[in-house]
C-alpha cells in the first residue's frame, strides 16, 4: 500500500497587501497610504471589496520616489 507523505506546507508569498499591511511595509500610518492614493502616487486594486496593494505597486512607488544621492 502506498502511503502519501505529507510535507509541511510552505508559506504562501503574498501578492498583495491590505491598506494596513501596505502602511507597515512603507513605514507610514494608514492615513498616509490614503493620502498617497488620493494624490495618485499609489494605486490599489479594486478586485475585492477592500483595496489591495500589489507588492509590485509598493516597489514601483518606492523606486519612482527615491532620489539618487550624489
Amino acid at each position: 500500500m502506498n502511503e502519501l507523505k505529507s510535507t509541511p506546507a510552505e508559506p504562501v508569498k503574498k501578492l498583495a497587501l491590505s491598506r494596513v499591511e501596505a502602511a507597515q511595509a512603507l513605514g507610514v500610518c494608514p492615513m498616509t497610504v490614503d493620502r498617497l492614493v488620493k494624490r495618485g502616487q499609489l494605486h490599489a486594486s479594486r478586485a475585492t471589496r477592500r483595496p489591495l496593494f500589489p507588492v509590485w505597486e509598493i516597489e514601483r512607488f518606492l523606486r519612482d520616489t527615491t532620489f539618487a544621492v550624489a
